[in-house]
């Protein structure tokens, strides 16, 4: 080799082994070498028995993926890039045309519109079933139905099913059943074990929200036990090219022992704010699952325990006299919290919704607002809330 330009790329040198610290090296690649033609065609990807291709896992994807399926209480994990591409994923994989999914009615917006969406354009029905009434998703689980949706708790609604009922009868029946677990985050509750002999058979979680911790990474994970399960999962996504940077690993990686710190602190303060907002006499009702009189508190009961804990997220109702523009008056003026979506950073987040444009029955007459509780001091958001309070009029 004579031309730098060949030696920069064939450079003889090879680091030592031996070298550990305390974070997971960051492997980027769309390429990886073999040694022989024979590794070519013996690796086994699938069961992460080696490397073939960037899209198939480095080290770094395939140590985020252990601790992922750690945290769930799973056996195998699928990295996606976004908490929507996991559902996604589900859907696709275990779908076809001429099959029917249910929906409970209180599912994330985005989820209902790809079965709306993509998943009717191919065929595939779907059903939405009222998610506070097993009786309900029984009359309506029938010889087409391939995947239940359970969604705990619901979204910006914030009511919390009967896990334990809906995960038992979808088990009865042999239908398949999958969770959305970014709201548990693998912490709250073990999806795949709500009860003894009960549980899940899927979980999606936005690996966006809590594992992330910092609002500036888009991540999706879908978990199972079974082996059979997995290697479909698997083969869809190979099929589908789903890749995640490993730079973005990495900062999920980082992120992942302090998560359960920053669950429990976020929990512990969005009780304090919600408590002294359920005293206000603009606020009609909180909406969180951890609070007697909130829907399905009971059910968030007896799954997580009298001692359980929530995420930092919470709604509340206002009372019916304000109006929808002095609602949204009222988060324009708060400064600490910021008007955005997502949620389980850092910093404390707000949003107005519209219920009745989410909700085919929605009864309640006030505005509803849904919190994200960062790690911002308890006292000085509950101070930005009431200097913004007084802005109602």
């Amino acid at each position: 080799m004579t031309e730098k330009s060949t030696r920069l790329i064939h450079h003889p040198y090879r680091p030592p082994a031996g070298f550990e610290s305390p974070q997971v090296a960051v492997h980027k690649a769309s390429t990886i070498v073999f040694p022989s033609v024979a590794a070519i065609r013996q690796r086994d990807w699938i069961h992460k028995q080696g490397y073939t291709y960037g899209l198939h896992g480095t080290p770094t994807t395939f140590t985020l993926e252990e601790r992922i399926a750690t945290l769930e209480g799973g056996r195998h994990c699928i990295l996606v890039p976004s908490g929507l591409a996991s559902v996604a994923h589900v859907g696709l994989s275990l779908l076809k045309t001429g099959d029917d999914v249910l929906l409970p009615e209180n599912v994330y917006g985005p989820s209902k519109a790809l079965a709306q969406g993509e998943l009717a354009n191919f065929g595939i029905t779907h059903q939405f079933y009222d998610p506070m009434d097993p009786a309900d998703l029984a009359a309506r689980i029938g010889p087409r139905t391939r995947l239940v949706w359970l969604e705990a708790p619901g979204s910006v609604s914030m009511e919390f099913p009967p896990l334990v009922a809906l995960a038992r009868l979808c088990r009865e029946r042999g239908v398949t059943s999958a969770l959305d677990t970014t709201w548990p985050a693998g912490i709250a509750f073990n999806a795949f074990e709500l009860a003894p002999g009960v549980g899940v058979d899927v979980v999606a979680q936005a690996l966006t929200k809590y594992p992330s911790g910092g609002g500036d990474v888009l991540m999706g994970a879908v978990v199972v036990r079974d082996d059979a399960l997995h290697e479909r999962l698997q083969r869809t996504h190979m099929r589908l090219g789903w890749g995640v940077s490993g730079n973005d690993a990495e900062l999920v990686l980082r992120s992942l022992p302090s998560m359960a710190l920053r669950y429990r602190a976020a929990d512990h303060s969005a009780r304090a704010i919600a408590s002294w907002l359920g005293q206000r006499e603009e606020i009609a009702q909180v909406l969180h699952p951890a609070f007697p009189g909130s829907p399905g508190h009971e059910n968030w009961l007896e799954v997580c325990g009298a001692d359980g804990q929530a995420a930092g997220l919470f709604s509340v109702l206002f009372d019916g006299r304000y109006t929808q523009a002095q609602v949204d008056r009222f988060c324009e003026s708060l400064q600490l919290f910021k008007l955005g979506y997502s949620w389980a950073s850092h910093l404390s987040l707000v949003v107005p919704y519209e219920m009745r444009t989410l909700r085919r029955h929605w009864e309640p007459a006030g505005g509803l607002v849904r919190f994200s509780i960062g790690l911002e001091d308890t006292d000085d958001l509950i101070a930005d809330l009431d200097q913004a309070l007084k802005a109602l009029g």
